[in-house]
């Protein structure tokens, strides 16, 4: 499974000119499933981002997670992530999961992450969607479960 955090001050997501989901201080998490991952990869991926120490400390240090702090989660499906351009300029997207295990991983990753974690926003599967955001710091952390 193919993770992008950002550390954000602030994100939305917007599909059709409505806003479907927003956090305030926090991460977005863009997500790709790949043909061989499960629920076990799902699970990885969301303690992973609910345990990363990137918000920082009294000191300034990064040193604290999003359980720590309290912040919302924003999550949101990506199949880019699993862009190949290794064999032109023309992106290859066939890394990606078909879109029936993408959605069944995706779905399963946010009820997890709704019963792990008490503010949690999300994007649309499949959906044309618009995501704004305030990159906090800038921090941005590629993840990749296997």
């Amino acid at each position: 499974m193919i993770g992008l955090l950002q550390r954000v001050r602030q994100a939305s997501v917007d599909v059709a000119g409505q806003t479907i989901g927003q956090i305030g201080p926090g991460l977005l998490l863009l997500v790709c499933a790949e043909p061989a991952d499960s629920e076990t990869q799902a699970d990885k991926l969301l303690s992973k981002t609910l345990k990363l120490r990137i918000f920082s400390d009294e000191a300034g240090k990064m040193n604290r997670s999003l359980q720590d702090i309290g912040g919302g989660l924003l999550i949101v499906s990506q199949f880019t992530l699993a862009a190949d351009i290794s064999g032109g300029n023309r992106p290859s997207f066939s890394g990606a999961a078909p879109a029936e295990q993408g959605r069944r991983l995706y779905d399963y990753l946010l009820q997890r992450a709704r019963e792990q974690h008490p503010q949690v926003g999300a994007g649309e599967f499949g959906a044309d969607m618009q995501v704004s955001l305030v990159n906090d710091g800038p921090v941005t952390i590629p993840l990749r479960i296997d």
